[in-house]
């Protein structure tokens, strides 16, 4: 365990190291926190004007208003574009410098690479989310003087369940797409076009309705609709948490059985 334990800190030292990290930190902030000011906005309204489910909204799940939608599908779109920043560099920088033959050579199992490199990305990925966990006492109305919530709870778990779970899964197709190319730009471009297979058939289902005979299709693919229809309610589907963890061991068995490969033919 000592190699993994000493992989997992070398590669998560590595992310607060380069620039690229805290441009991506950046921009994810400042998209979440125009969603946090519209959730807030709307969350004062009064009427038909206010909204029924804050972390819908914050998760970029309303369609209402426009801006929410616009900041929402920016939302959406970027999530793919920054884990795949976060996964290029994984074994295409590795590949690239010539180092990845070391690492191979090195007293250290192919799983244990391909698991140190994962659990470091994942760990930053979590770190991504840390700063929106100030939103959640003014979005739960929380009294600080008794610690007592006004809204539930709930809503909030499973919204944030479903971030980590998905998240995980575009990691380990990016991590995958890394492992097959050598150019750190084309492995980004390709997992961010990968990412997008779960991301547009969740517009699509918007589009079309429940009423299309697609919608099944779209609604099991589209995470957007994940969280329209289910996380931001406090609705944990079973569906698509498999359809997440399914895509996160079959990309990351592929990646080792990549390196595998990559080590008989060296």
């Amino acid at each position: 365990m000592r190699p993994l334990i000493s992989l997992i800190r070398r590669e998560f030292t590595a992310y607060f190291l380069s620039p690229i990290a805290y441009v991506t930190l950046a921009v994810f902030q400042v998209i979440t926190g125009a969603l946090f000011y519209l959730t807030l906005t709307k969350l004062t309204e009064a009427g038909p004007r206010g909204i029924e489910y804050p972390m819908q909204l914050l998760f970029g799940g309303s369609t209402y208003p426009v801006e929410a939608m616009i900041a929402g599908v920016f939302f959406w779109f970027l999530l793919p574009a920054l884990t795949a920043v976060f996964t290029m560099r994984l074994l295409a920088e590795e590949r690239a410098r010539g180092t990845l033959e070391m690492l191979l050579t090195a007293p250290i199992r192919d799983w244990q690479v391909v698991a140190g490199k994962y659990i470091a990305c994942f760990l930053f990925y979590i770190v991504l989310w840390l700063p929106t966990l100030l939103y959640i006492p003014v979005l739960v109305d929380l009294d600080w003087s008794t610690g007592a919530a006004r809204l539930d709870y709930w809503p909030v778990i499973t919204s944030y369940a479903g971030a980590i779970t998905a998240g995980a899964m575009f990691l380990a197709v990016g991590f995958f797409v890394s492992s097959q190319v050598q150019d750190q730009l084309v492995a980004w471009m390709l997992s961010m076009l990968v990412g997008l297979v779960f991301i547009v058939p969740g517009y699509v289902a918007w589009y079309i309705g429940s009423g299309s005979r697609w919608y099944p299709l779209t609604a099991l693919l589209g995470v957007p609709e994940h969280f329209r229809r289910d996380f931001s309610r406090g609705v944990i589907d079973t569906r698509h948490l498999v359809l997440y963890l399914s895509v996160t061991v079959f990309c990351l068995f592929l990646t080792v059985r990549s390196l595998e490969a990559r080590r008989l033919r060296s």
